[in-house]
C-alpha cells in the first residue's frame, strides 16, 4: 500500500522522496526588472525545510509584454541568471525538487498593465454579470507570432535548467493560453490550430516537444492540466483524457490535473458534493484518468485533511497529493502531514464582505502569506483583507508608474 511518506520514481528516472507537493501559487513578488526577489527566494528556501518531496514556482512568464500579475517573474533569457541560480539554491541541501511553472497568460492578461493582449482567437474574457472582464479585445495570434511562443517557452525551459531547477512545469489549466488553445469556447480558428481536438492540442505538444530539444531527456517536464474547463462550449472532460493520453505517449514526466478558469474558477471551491469529494475536487476525474495512463499523476484541489489524502494515494487513484494555498497557512505542511503531528489543514481567509473585491481574496489573500513568509514573518489568519486589497490596488498603480 502506497503510503504519503514513499518515494516515487518519475519516467525519466528522477525521484521524488515523497507525495506531497507544493502546487503553483501566485506570488506577484518579482523586482521591477521581473527578477525572483529576495523575499520570494527566502519563502522558498521556508518551504524548503518543509518536508514537502516537490515545490512548484507560481507561473514564471516567458514574456514581459504578456503578464497575468504586476510582479510576475519573467525568464525571456539569461539575464537574470544569478537571481534565478539564488532561488533554484533555495532547496539546496534538502530532499526537495523545485520546479518553475511556465506560463504564458494569452488573453487572461491584466488589461491594465499590458499594452496589448493576444490569444488564439479575438475573443474577450467575461466576467460574471459584465459582457467582458478586460478592456481590451485579445488579437488573434498569427502563426509567425505562434511559433515565437513556442521557441520562448523551449527557452525559457533551458535556462532555468542552467539555473539548477530540477524540472519545469507547463501551465495548460486555468484558462491561460495553452488552455486557451484547447478550448473550443476561446480557439475558433480555422487554421492547424484550431478545429477539432488534435489542431488544438497542437500548441500544446509542439510546446512540449520544443522544451524537451532544449532541455534533453532527462530533466524534468510536467504540466499542470484541466479536467475541464466548466463553461458550455468549453474544453470537456472527454478532451482532456484525450489530451492526457497524447502527452502520455510524447514522454511527460508528471500530470497535475486541476480544472476551471478564471470565467468559471472550479479549482477554487470544488465542483462535487460528497465529502470525500468535496475535498478532492477532481477525484471523479482522476480515478477515469488512472484507468487510461500509467504517467505519475498529482491531484490539486481541496485536500485539507490527512485521512482523506492517505486514502487517495493508498488507492493508487493518484500517485501525489497538491497542495496551494495550505502551504501559505501552514509552511512546515509536509513534515507535520508524514508526522501526523496535525490533522487537518483547514483554515478560513479574512474577507471584505464586498462581494466584487472579495473574488481577488482568493489570491490576493495568499500572496499576502508568502510576502510575510519571505520577510521572515509567521502567517496570519489575522491579516486584514481591507489591507491586502489596498496593498495590491497600490502595487499595481506603483508597477504602472515604474514602467512610465
Amino acid at each position: 500500500m502506497t503510503k504519503l511518506n514513499d518515494s516515487i520514481t518519475l519516467p525519466n528516472g528522477a525521484v521524488i522522496s515523497n507525495r506531497i507537493a507544493k502546487s503553483a501559487m501566485s506570488e506577484n513578488l518579482s523586482t521591477k526588472n521581473h527578477e525572483p526577489s529576495q523575499t520570494l527566494i527566502n519563502a522558498y528556501a521556508k518551504w524548503a525545510k518543509s518536508g514537502a518531496g516537490l515545490l512548484v514556482t507560481g507561473n514564471v512568464m516567458i514574456d514581459q509584454k504578456a503578464l497575468g500579475e504586476p510582479w510576475n517573474v519573467v525568464v525571456e533569457d539569461r539575464q537574470h541568471l544569478e537571481k534565478l541560480k539564488a532561488w533554484a539554491a533555495s532547496v539546496k541541501d534538502t530532499n526537495t525538487h523545485l520546479w518553475v511553472q511556465i506560463n504564458h497568460p494569452g488573453r487572461q492578461a491584466m488589461d491594465q498593465i499590458n499594452s496589448v493582449l493576444k490569444a488564439p482567437s479575438a475573443i474577450p474574457l467575461k466576467s460574471k454579470g459584465r459582457k467582458k472582464a478586460t478592456t481590451k479585445i485579445p488579437e488573434a495570434l498569427t502563426e509567425e507570432e505562434i511559433q515565437d511562443i513556442i521557441k520562448r517557452f523551449g527557452i525559457t525551459a533551458a535556462v532555468l535548467k542552467e539555473a539548477g531547477f530540477t524540472g519545469v512545469q507547463i501551465h495548460g489549466a486555468h484558462g491561460y493560453l495553452v488552455s486557451q488553445f484547447l478550448s473550443p469556447y476561446a480557439n475558433v480558428r480555422e487554421d492547424q490550430w484550431g478545429g477539432n481536438l488534435e489542431n488544438r492540442a497542437r500548441f500544446v505538444v509542439e510546446v512540449y516537444r520544443e522544451m524537451r530539444k532544449q532541455v534533453g531527456p532527462d530533466f524534468p517536464i510536467g504540466i499542470k492540466l484541466n479536467s475541464a474547463d466548466f463553461q458550455k462550449g468549453g474544453f470537456s472532460e472527454e478532451e482532456s483524457m484525450q489530451v492526457i493520453q497524447i502527452l502520455s505517449k510524447e514522454g511527460i514526466d508528471l500530470i497535475e490535473i486541476s480544472g476551471g478558469t478564471y470565467e468559471a474558477p472550479a479549482m477554487m471551491k470544488g465542483n462535487r458534493k460528497s465529502t470525500r469529494e468535496r475535498e478532492a475536487y477532481f477525484i471523479e476525474y482522476i480515478e477515469k484518468a488512472r484507468k487510461i495512463t500509467d504517467t505519475p499523476l498529482m491531484l490539486t484541489g481541496g485536500f485539507r485533511t490527512v485521512s482523506v489524502m492517505q486514502d487517495a494515494v493508498a488507492s493508487n487513484e493518484l500517485d501525489i497529493i497538491g497542495l496551494g494555498r495550505p502551504f501559505t497557512l501552514f509552511p512546515n505542511i509536509g513534515n507535520e502531514i508524514i508526522n501526523e503531528s496535525r490533522s487537518d489543514f483547514k483554515a478560513k481567509m479574512n474577507t471584505t464582505g464586498v462581494k466584487g473585491i472579495d473574488g481577488l481574496m482568493n489570491i490576493i489573500w495568499y500572496e499576502a502569506q508568502i510576502k510575510r513568509l519571505g520577510l521572515g514573518k509567521n502567517p496570519s489568519l489575522k491579516l486584514s483583507a481591507w489591507s491586502v486589497f489596498f496593498t495590491y490596488f497600490f502595487g499595481i498603480m506603483k508597477f504602472k508608474f515604474t514602467k512610465k
